[in-house]
């Protein structure tokens, strides 16, 4: 009998399953990796809106009439587009005038999570689907959640 020099279709799959293991793996990771920046560039993004927000108005002495439109006017936003979730978000002053909220809505329930669980320095406060902040457990698992990012 001769020798054969050449692999069997066994060993091909199971190559190819190796291969295919692999490949879920880093897909899975670059998804992981790609929602983190989303969700970093994003708070970063609300971080310049409420800086903006502040210089803008502190002189004034209240909050009063902020919303997308005054601050896109006045050019402290360059971009009406939603920094993530859906793009009926909005900025809106309390009753007193003394703060505002960036207001995000329809996120998923991941999005939701993180940043109803996330250190937020900058902001006085963090309300989910409309209660104090509480942590993850107050986001619901349809994207309709609702955040706001409470600043004075």
């Amino acid at each position: 009998m001769a020798d054969e020099s050449g692999r069997s279709l066994i060993e091909m799959l199971a190559v190819l399953a190796i291969g295919a293991v692999m490949t879920a793996a880093a897909y899975g990771t670059y998804k992981m990796l790609r929602t983190n920046q989303t969700r970093n560039l994003a708070l970063n993004e609300m971080e310049q809106i409420a800086r903006n927000t502040k210089i803008l108005l502190e002189t004034r002495g209240d909050y009063n009439g902020v919303s997308v439109d005054y601050l896109i006017k006045a050019g402290a936003i360059t971009n009406p587009d939603a920094p993530i979730g859906d793009e009926n978000w909005s900025i809106t002053s309390s009753v007193d005038g003394k703060t505002f909220s960036i207001n995000l809505t329809n996120l998923t329930h991941s999005d939701c999570s993180y940043f109803a669980t996330k250190k937020i320095s900058w902001a006085k406060s963090v309300s989910v689907n409309g209660l104090e902040k509480a942590g993850g457990e107050t986001c619901i698992s349809a994207p309709r959640n609702y955040i706001s990012i409470n600043v004075e």
